[in-house]
């Protein structure tokens, strides 16, 4: 069995079990801050669960991500040399939100992995609460396990909690023999630690609310939350021990061996690599970015560690860009947005390897020096600070490399280093000099009339922290005497270019040759602006003169966001009135963000008005005009200005024709045609009062709208109607839908209704009590249940069992009327038929369903029915 066929079987199996299907969460949590990643299929109902939110559904079943790489969940340092760790994983499960609870979900899980995987009973251990004994006597009296195989475990093991207070219940867990030979004994012994047995299946129970004192109250709708890994049943599934040994992973590692040229494929390096390629990509294909701060940090110390590993066997060109193909190749078919990303997931990883690997080999060569003369069994602190902060060696990358020798690191004397330099950025989000660093400098801006200038470095950072020059490779901030980059401010943010060694000065420079410094950021400190980046040719010192250029792209498309975002706010004060505020914004090339006060969503009559708004005055093309005055005046002119900011005085005020005037130091097109085009692409709350505007210009709002219309297109293709009419077709057809099937429920209720009052002259009585066992085999399981309540109804002291076989599959509805379900029970009714055509059931005491796969013992089983209700009742 292969993964993409046990994972449609697995979800295939619970929805025939009236389980919503419902698509695995984003790996970047929408609705628990708490977490850093998806780490179960839980997370997306944390709020169902909680009762803060209701579906339309009482049961489900997903397919869930999962990252486990960062904060306390993090197996990322055991990648590579276990049999079963992974930084990304398929956890699978079904859900109850207060509809069945433990007698259902251990019969699914029995059913599905005894009867529909085919796993032997024998090779099964089950672990339960030690206090649980309803669970204990499911398995015991109503599965018929072996007792032999059974372990009652503690609070550390078999009990799971939300929190400190809230949901909580006990688990009951079922666990892989691999037999003797392995070594390791059974959950709950000493040696439990080995890998003989291994976890397949956990069922929680969330059967109480704990409160703050520690008491535990019964829920009053118990809900059931389960998880099985894909990884591990596919390995049990295809004969095999290791989950890198599964079709999962095999061909990604062929493919990591194809690239890096290794010839062997056991070992660890590929194992490595094959995993990281599962976690990055997906990582990415749901937004996140390699950065230096949070998730973003999280997923660059992954990319980094695939890079090293690939160093390790011998690849020097950029190779972990190329393995996006071949894990398409594997789960493109179970999740679309890797084939619809793919394009991106490379781009942005080969981009991570590339800045990465200019450094990758002079970090190499420093610890390997360090090593070498190292003088007892850890890399100092100091040593692997260095590489983290100036060669970009993640600890957890050095610590790889050290266990490979059989090393540790001074991971104490590393944190001291950090510490000790805690306001340094290269672990946040912003490159900044450390607060107690004072640059004592004012760095002109010369950015309003020109875009490339000539200037002299009066200062220089590495790591936060002054320093005489910077060489090749090393990553660092620059301060000009003057410059035109603009520095982060007012929600714009800061230039990237380049400075480069001037060619036309006399004078000679402090450093020995030419120097091309990548500039990614400018930011403030104090009244200096730093260049954040990288240098990628020769070597910058003190005093050199230098060429400073702004990339023009980026400049003018983020000036086009900048002054549209202050024709958006003049918009926003006429549509919605004066009450609007701005409250933050965000303008950066792709796009601009305006977060504004207001209590209610902006509806779309409103937002088409503001659209309007904007782009008439867009057409009008006025000049945007800049003055430089006392900020007393500025506000007497009307000039807008955001409250609790801090204005210089005198200050820059902009003027849009006669639309909008506002205190702005920021960059802006010269007349507001400039801008092109404006298009709101999305509009929500982000806090009480608060709303958020997300909007395009230029290009940007052009390439949209054409995606939109091209999306517009295939609707309408596939409607049959014109683009203009599709709306209006597209409605009829819903309707239309929604009709259908309010009659089809119509007729099928008044077809259950005839034949129940047609099959109920077929009832014997026995004892008092009308039995009827009997086969439909045109129709469903949902008719089948109608049927069933319309008998009992008809018959109103009955035991009733109707049953449907298609193909190789019998589904069948037991119901009992409730003035005998004190003699009969239905769950055990549908269980006696269902057992003997090759499947089991249960449920409630007036009404069960069952399947099985053998209709050949259908009749059988029927006419057997009366002869058990007999035994019962007789």
């Amino acid at each position: 069995m292969t993964s993409n066929e046990l994972r449609r079987i697995f979800l295939d199996y619970f929805h025939k079990r009236d389980h919503e299907i419902v698509a695995g969460s984003p790996l970047v949590p929408g609705n628990d801050p708490t977490l850093l990643f998806t780490n179960s299929g839980m997370v997306q109902f944390k709020d169902v669960f909680l009762g803060a939110e209701k579906r339309n559904y009482s049961r489900a079943t997903t397919a869930q991500p999962c990252v486990r790489a960062g904060g306390k969940h993090n197996d990322l340092d055991n990648v590579g040399y276990t049999a079963r760790h992974h930084t990304f994983f398929e956890m699978l499960g079904n859900f109850s939100f207060g509809d069945y609870f433990k007698q259902e979900a251990i019969r699914y899980c029995w059913e599905l992995m005894t009867e529909v995987l085919g796993l032997p009973p024998a090779k099964l251990w089950v672990t339960v609460y030690e206090d649980d004994e309803e669970a204990e006597r499911i398995w015991f009296d109503e599965i018929g396990i072996d007792r032999s195989r059974f372990t009652r475990c503690g609070e550390k093991d078999n009990f799971w909690a939300m929190g400190d207070t809230g949901p909580c219940g006990p688990c009951s867990e079922v666990y892989y023999d691999h037999g003797p030979e392995v070594e390791g004994g059974p959950p709950g012994s000493p040696d439990e630690e080995g890998d003989r047995y291994i976890e397949l299946w956990n069922l929680v129970f969330m059967q109480f609310n704990r409160d703050a004192s520690g008491a535990m109250e019964p829920l009053p709708r118990p809900s059931v939350d389960t998880g099985m890994g894909l990884e591990r049943m596919a390995a049990v599934l295809q004969g095999v021990r290791s989950n890198y040994e599964t079709d999962l992973f095999v061909h990604l590692i062929d493919a990591a061996a194809d690239i890096t040229k290794s010839t062997d494929r056991e070992d660890k390096s590929l194992r490595v690599i094959a995993d990281h390629i599962r976690s990055c990509a997906f990582l990415i294909a749901d937004g996140v970015v390699p950065a230096n701060e949070g998730r973003g940090y999280v997923l660059r110390r992954i990319i980094r560690r695939a890079i090293r590993h690939g160093h390790r066997l011998g690849t020097a060109e950029p190779f972990f860009w190329r393995m996006v193909s071949a894990l398409e190749a594997e789960m493109g078919a179970a999740y679309p947005a890797l084939v619809r990303r793919r394009a991106h997931i490379e781009q942005t990883l080969r981009s991570e390897e590339e800045q990465f690997s200019r450094t990758l080999d002079q970090g190499m060569r420093i610890l390997e020096e360090s090593i070498e003369g190292l003088e007892g069994g850890a890399i100092p602190g100091e040593t692997v600070f260095r590489l983290y902060d100036t060669y970009g060696f993640p600890a957890d990358l050095t610590a790889d490399i050290a266990r490979e020798r059989s090393l540790e690191i001074d991971l104490q004397g590393f944190e001291r280093e950090m510490e000790g330099q805690r306001a340094r950025a290269r672990a946040a989000s912003r490159f900044k000099a450390r607060e107690d660093e004072s640059l004592d400098i004012a760095t002109a801006f010369c950015g309003y009339e020109r875009l490339e200038d000539e200037s002299v470095v009066v200062a220089l950072l590495r790591g936060g922290e002054k320093t005489q020059s910077l060489e090749e490779g090393e990553e660092g901030m620059v301060v000009l005497e003057k410059t035109p980059f603009y520095a982060e401010s007012g929600g714009q943010v800061g230039d990237r270019g380049w400075i480069r060694s001037s060619k036309s000065t006399a004078s000679t420079p402090a450093s020995d040759s030419g120097f091309e410094f990548e500039v990614v950021d400018t930011c403030k400190q104090g009244e200096g602006a730093v260049h954040v980046g990288t240098l990628r040719k020769g070597r910058i010192a003190l005093g050199d003169k230098a060429l400073a250029g702004v990339d023009e792209t980026a400049r003018s498309a983020t000036a086009r966001n900048h002054s549209a975002t202050h024709l958006l706010h003049a918009a926003l004060h006429l549509v919605l009135g004066e009450h609007v505020q701005q409250k933050g914004s965000l303008v950066a090339p792709d796009r601009l963000r305006f977060d504004f006060s207001h209590p209610h969503p902006v509806s779309r009559d409103e937002r088409h008005r503001i659209e309007t708004l904007v782009s008439g005055w867009i057409l009008e093309n006025s000049q945007a005009r800049t003055e430089i005055m006392p900020l007393d005046q500025a506000r007497q002119s009307g000039a807008i200005a955001l409250f609790g900011e801090k204005y210089d005085d005198p200050v820059r005020v902009l003027s849009i024709g006669d639309h909008s005037t506002e205190l702005c130091g920021g960059t802006h097109v010269c007349r507001a045609g400039d801008i092109g085009m404006f298009k709101i692409v999305s509009e929500g709350g982000i806090s009480a009062g608060v709303r958020r505007i997300v909007a395009l210009t230029g290009e940007g709002a052009l390439a949209w709208v054409q995606t939109m219309t091209d999306r517009l297109d295939r609707i309408a293709d596939t409607i049959q109607a014109a683009p203009e009419a599709a709306v209006e077709r597209l409605e009829a057809l819903v309707a239309r839908n929604r009709e259908l099937e309010r009659t089809l429920s119509q007729l099928q209720a008044q077809t259950a209704s005839t034949r129940g009052d047609a099959l109920a002259a077929q009832s014997v009585d026995i004892a008092g009590i009308k039995v009827l066992a009997t086969r439909i085999d045109d129709t469903d399981i949902g008719s089948l249940r109608q049927i069933v309540d319309r008998l009992k109804e008809r018959l109103g002291t009955a035991a009733v069992v109707v049953a449907t076989a298609k193909g190789d599959k019998v589904s069948l509805v037991a119901g009992v009327t409730r003035n005998c379900t004190d003699r009969i029970k239905a769950g055990d009714l549908a269980n006696h038929v269902a057992s003997q055509v090759g499947g089991r059931g249960g449920g409630r005491a007036d009404l069960a369903q069952a399947g099985g796969n053998d209709p050949s013992g259908l009749d059988q089983a029927l006419r057997s029915v009366g002869e058990w209700v007999q035994e019962r009742v007789g």
